[in-house]
């Protein structure tokens, strides 16, 4: 398990996005994917989990959600309707207001306040991003609209998990 994402303050509040492993290893259309959970833990033993499958897209636009972030601008990831979302807005300096909408599953938000984060907050962030890609190279890639190969021969076995 590689956490792509981990914020969270001296309260023990804390939003988390951790990768699972593969979706589909070993099956050309979705290899690539990778099966996730978003956790967030509110503090005082109140915590809640969201299941999500990430496409390759998914971690290109973090990499976007993060450059808008380090501007000081409000930013949304995984807006696209299949998926809870995240929303990041720093009403403050030091602090971090992250929203989890989970519009697919029935409507709930949770928002998270997140103060005092260190100020390379960002490039920590980038720092797992950079793990993920690693450990979950993106081997498939699509020759023409709707053929698939892999992009160099067969796939790289699953990285083994820790704990």
């Amino acid at each position: 398990m590689h956490n792509l994402i981990h914020l969270a303050d001296d309260s023990g509040r804390s939003v988390s996005v951790v990768i699972l492993g593969r979706a589909q290893p070993g099956i050309l259309t979705g290899h690539d994917f990778l099966d996730a959970e978003i956790s967030v833990t509110t503090g005082q033993n109140h915590s809640a989990s969201y299941p999500v499958t990430l496409l390759p897209e998914d971690l290109e636009d973090w990499e976007e959600t993060l450059a808008r972030l380090e501007a000081g601008e409000p930013a949304r990831w995984l807006d696209s309707g299949r998926t809870p979302s995240l929303e990041f807005n720093s009403r403050t300096a030091g602090a971090l207001f992250v929203s989890v909408h989970d519009e697919p599953a029935g409507g709930a938000t949770v928002t998270v306040p997140l103060t005092p984060l260190p100020p390379a907050w960002t490039a920590d962030q980038r720092s797992r991003l950079a793990g993920v890609r690693e450990a979950y190279p993106q081997e498939v890639v699509e020759t023409s609209l709707g053929a698939y190969e892999w992009r160099h021969g067969r796939p790289t076995v699953e990285p083994e998990a820790t704990g």
